[in-house]
């Protein structure tokens, strides 16, 4: 018990105050992600959508792909020989112009410098008058210079000295700007070279004419007064410009027409291989649905027409083939109808005669007191055969019909029970009913269920080896089920799926105690599809098996999933499951530091109420398939060390396949 210290404050240790920002924090970043994500989705969605139809007609129509491919190739091509073309053509042009305005401009230095030689200099002139002279000299050079010209080049003069060029004489022609048609680079290598230099640029006018490419070719010479200044030549790249935008679009009409072009030529071509291939197409899908007649349209000897005779001569031959097949087919289920009927009045004569001895083997010998006994029985068996051979031969013939009323499941379990209870009690196994307190009904034909049930009850007792037999019912959704559960010898890895076929036996050695004829299950199967029903088998090792039989509700109606799990709650991979989850509980609960009674009072624990059976849902609507076997483990055969194929690729209790 506390006494009267102080109260502990919120700074002190292993105190923790009611605001904690840290999950709050987390939890809104993490709503936050999931809001973010979801939009993504959502958006991600919103763009796909439009684009499914022509990701699917791009996925289907090799046609489609084929030509597409051709016309990007070819685009990259014309692109690739436009490229390397323009570029050959702009250079031939560029070096052609290049020469000329060399020339042209070598001629134009010689002529100034001439005349700088032979026009002699007044003595004795100021600076102003040399100067106004100077301008008028270098004026009259470029006017002279730019006269033989006729509008393919222009001529500029400026001083060397100062930057000023308006006032130290700069002269131009054809209205050029000197200013910004001289780049200010090519004027320094000029002032500071003695050669001729060059360089591409944009020739500016005053007169607002607009800019044009050019060539600008410059020296440094002397005048008549011995003062350096620089003359350029300016040469209009215009006339090359247009030509090259002619050839570029020259090119570009030529390159479209042979996209295109070759576009439709791929689209021709592709056509003559891909039409029979479609038309083959069409034809086996046809085929595939009984219209064996169906043939290719064969013209020509090419290989496309050794593919159709081909064709056509595999589908005659198919067509013989199935022809023949079902012809023997027919003869052997009349053949089996035949023999069966005509078998019935000898039979009937030969059972007459065998009830009379023996009905009259009290007054025989031991031996032919237990031959006649023996003659009973094999009669009986042979009696069952020829029953089953006609309902085998009925279903083969599509002759069965279904009488289907509704019936209650349970009133047929208890006849099936009542009738192998002899059995079972010579075997000694009890027969256990699961699931029969509420009413389980279904429209279904009580003849056909009763014998299906009445197979897998008499099996499961056979094969039980004196254990138990659950038969389990129950009811859920559109459906309706009934499984036999026995714990006998079970079933080997791969034999759920042929225990349906006629005339197995898992063990050839194995006799049949019970007189069968081994097509029940058969006949069994072929009951549960004429139902639309399913006819499934599970078992394992030395665990037993179970037979499950779904069917609908109401006639017609599709089954989409079973109220009984196929494999059972009580098979080795559950209970190993099971026994693995209680370990976990335990250490966690081990975990956990245990608290004194006195500090908190102990909550009621509410009861736990048994869970309502669930729909499941069948790997497939086919009877007998999506059965499943777990094979033994290498331990102990008490069921208790990991088995063969309790994996993650194994049925969950939902029937799906396991992730």
């Amino acid at each position: 018990m506390s006494g009267g210290g102080a109260a502990p404050k919120p700074g002190d240790p292993g105190v923790r105050t009611g605001r904690t920002a840290g999950p709050g924090r987390g939890g809104s970043r993490f709503g936050r992600l999931l809001r973010s994500r979801a939009v993504l989705r959502l958006f991600a969605r919103w763009v796909r959508r439009p684009l499914l139809p022509t990701v699917r007609l791009w996925r289907r129509n090799i046609q489609l792909r084929i030509v597409a491919g051709t016309l990007l190739m070819s685009l990259g091509v014309v692109l690739l020989l436009g490229i390397v073309v323009i570029g050959q053509v702009r250079n031939g042009l560029l070096e052609a112009k290049e020469k000329a305005a060399q020339s042209q401009a070598a001629g134009g230095f010689s002529a100034a410098q001439d005349r700088a030689a032979t026009t002699p200099s007044a003595p004795g002139q100021q600076d102003g008058g040399r100067t106004g002279a100077s301008v008028n000299w270098r004026s009259t050079l470029v006017e002279q210079l730019a006269s033989g010209g006729q509008s393919a080049f222009n001529v500029v003069a400026l001083s060397l000295d100062t930057g000023d060029t308006a006032s130290r004489g700069a002269r131009a022609s054809g209205e050029v700007d000197p200013t910004t048609s001289i780049p200010a680079d090519l004027r320094h290598w000029v002032a500071q070279g003695t050669g001729t230099l060059q360089k591409f640029t944009r020739i500016h006018y005053t007169s607002g004419k607009a800019s044009e490419p050019g060539l600008v070719i410059g020296k440094r010479l002397n005048d008549a007064d011995g003062d350096q200044y620089e003359l350029y030549y300016l040469f209009p790249l215009t006339q090359e410009e247009d030509s090259l935008t002619l050839v570029k679009g020259t090119l570009a009409t030529a390159g479209l027409f042979v996209v295109v072009l070759l576009g439709a030529i791929a689209w021709l071509m592709v056509r003559q291989v891909v039409t029979p291939v479609r038309m083959a197409a069409g034809i086996a899908e046809r085929l595939s649905a009984g219209r064996l007649q169906e043939r290719m349209k064969v013209t020509g000897e090419d290989d496309i027409a050794r593919l159709g005779e081909a064709f056509n001569k595999m589908a005659s031959n198919l067509q013989l083939k199935i022809q023949q097949l079902e012809e023997l087919s027919r003869l052997q289920r009349r053949f089996v109808s035949d023999v069966s009927h005509e078998l019935r009045t000898p039979l009937t004569t030969v059972r007459m005669a065998a009830d009379v001895i023996h009905e009259a083997r009290v007054d025989f010998d031991p031996i032919t007191a237990r031959s006649a006994e023996l003659l009973g029985d094999q009669l009986d068996r042979f009696e069952s055969l020829l029953s089953d051979l006609l309902e085998i031969s009925r279903f083969d013939a599509g002759a069965a019909a279904l009488e289907a009323e509704p019936i209650d499941l349970r009133q047929v379990v208890r006849r099936v029970i009542g009738g192998a209870e002899p059995l079972a009690e010579r075997k000694g196994t009890r027969i256990v009913v699961v699931g029969d307190q509420q009413p389980v009904v279904a429209e279904a034909d009580a003849r056909r269920v009763e014998r299906v049930l009445r197979n897998l009850v008499v099996n499961a007792v056979e094969h039980g080896e004196g254990r138990d037999v659950v038969v389990k019912l129950a009811a859920a959704g559109g459906a309706v089920a009934v499984a036999v559960r026995d714990y006998g010898v079970g079933l080997k890895p791969g034999e759920a799926t042929r225990v349906f076929n006629r005339f197995w036996r898992a063990d050839p050695a194995r006799a049949r105690t019970t007189g069968g004829t081994g097509l029940g299950l058969s006949i069994a199967v072929e009951d549960a599809r004429l139902h639309g029903g399913w006819l499934q088998a599970w078992g394992e090792p030395g665990g037993g098996s179970q037979f499950r039989l779904t069917l609908p509700r109401t006639a017609d109606e599709p089954l989409r999933g079973s109220p009984i799990p196929l494999e059972p709650e009580d098979s080795r991979r559950n209970r190993e499951q099971a026994a693995a989850g209680r370990a976990q509980e335990n250490a966690r609960l081990a975990a956990v530091p245990a608290q004194p009674a006195g500090d908190r009072p102990a909550l009621p624990v509410p009861p736990r109420l048994p869970a309502p059976p669930r729909a499941t849902v069948d790997p497939t609507a086919l009877p007998g398939s999506g059965a499943r076997v777990v094979a033994r483990a290498a331990t102990d055969g008490d069921g208790g060390a990991g088995t063969a194929g309790a994996n993650g690729n194994l049925e969950r209790e939902d029937g799906t396949r396991g992730r």
